[in-house]
């Protein structure tokens, strides 16, 4: 249970710290959130946690495909967010992120990449 709470901790203490820093300076918050700090955080759990190999691969390989569709979220958002407020501009952004991921997912089905 220990390491369950360490885990929990240090991964909060990361988006924490984020907040805190986008609070001071947009550009470094941007480039701190934009670097895989959770992807590279779970790649650590499954090795100390000793799963295997395959599942430690799959999961940066799910990673970079999950990735994709939510690149364009972050040129909607500023778009938009002036003209809707944060929570409509919030929405749709994650819908057109849903929709992305879906056209990517039967994208991708045809050449034998399955994400759902």
């Amino acid at each position: 249970m220990s390491w369950l709470i360490t885990k929990y901790a240090l991964t909060a203490a990361i988006v924490v710290i984020v907040s805190e820093l986008a609070k001071r300076s947009d550009r470094l918050g941007a480039l701190i959130a934009a670097l895989p700090l959770v992807t590279v955080l779970a790649l650590i759990w499954l090795h100390v946690e000793k799963q295997p190999p395959q599942k430690i691969t799959a999961h940066a390989w799910y990673t970079f495909w999950y990735v994709l569709p939510t690149l364009p979220m972050f040129l909607v958002f500023p778009a938009l967010f002036s003209r809707l407020g944060f929570w409509p501009t919030l929405l749709a952004s994650a819908l057109i992120t849903l929709g992305c991921f879906t056209l990517l997912a039967l994208l991708l089905r045809r050449f034998g990449i399955a994400l759902t």
